[in-house]
């Protein structure tokens, strides 16, 4: 098991990895359409996002989390 302190940083990366793969693909299919090598395509250009998305998720989260808090009200 992971230890408890890792959790944002798993935060970031999975949130991060999830969200560009989906917009990634996405992408890349209404660029393309269907085609021989659109997996190919698409994980290249699935990784080349997911280098910009990880640090900007790892920077951008903490500042969404305290935007949350002022937005919420306390019951």
């Amino acid at each position: 098991m992971i230890p408890k302190k890792f959790g944002p940083i798993l935060f970031a990366v999975i949130l991060s990895g999830l969200m560009s793969l989906l917009v990634s693909g996405i992408s890349t299919y209404r660029a393309t359409g269907p085609m021989p090598d659109f997996v190919s395509m698409w994980t290249s250009a699935w990784l080349t996002a997911w280098l910009f998305a990880l640090p900007v998720v790892m920077l951008v989260a903490p500042l969404t989390q305290k935007l949350v808090r002022l937005l919420v009200a306390d019951n």
